[in-house]
């Protein structure tokens, strides 16, 4: 059965989202896209919601795209159970997967190019959670200790 992964943009990152959903379905992954369907202006919060609602719905992981990354993540962030990453180089992708067991990627089309995304998303998506003392870290993002 083919991975299954979540994405969204806005419109500034919409070009990217188009590209990067090309890339996963020919390497096999079952892409859910949330929208938007077009490059016409539209409100990123929105779309970062479709898609972390959707991502814990399927317990899967998420991408978001806008201009930045910034507004994707913060917006993604304020959403209870979503660890969003804003990542723009192998080692974050890697990394935050690895400690952080982050389950939204978020990229920016006017920051990062396509070819860089394309290889950061397929990263974030095949690198495993190593666990152990990371969880005990991730499990106090949501106690009242951290």
């Amino acid at each position: 059965m083919a991975k299954q992964v979540i994405i969204g943009s806005d419109h500034a990152g919409f070009s990217l989202k188009e590209l990067i959903v090309a890339e996963l379905i020919k390497g096999g992954y079952d892409v859910h896209d949330m929208g938007p369907a077009t490059a016409e202006s539209c409100d990123y919060p929105l779309f970062a919601q479709k898609v972390c609602e959707k991502v814990l719905q399927d317990d899967v992981q998420g991408i978001l795209i806008c201009g930045t990354g910034i507004g994707m993540s913060m917006a993604a962030n304020r959403i209870s159970g979503i660890r969003a990453a804003l990542c723009t180089n192998e080692f974050h992708a890697k990394a935050t997967r690895q400690h952080n067991n982050a389950n939204v990627l978020c990229l920016g089309e006017r920051v990062t190019g396509p070819g860089v995304a394309i290889e950061l998303a397929k990263l974030f998506l095949e690198t495993k959670f190593e666990g152990g003392r990371h969880q005990r870290r991730i499990d106090l993002f949501d106690s009242s200790k951290a």
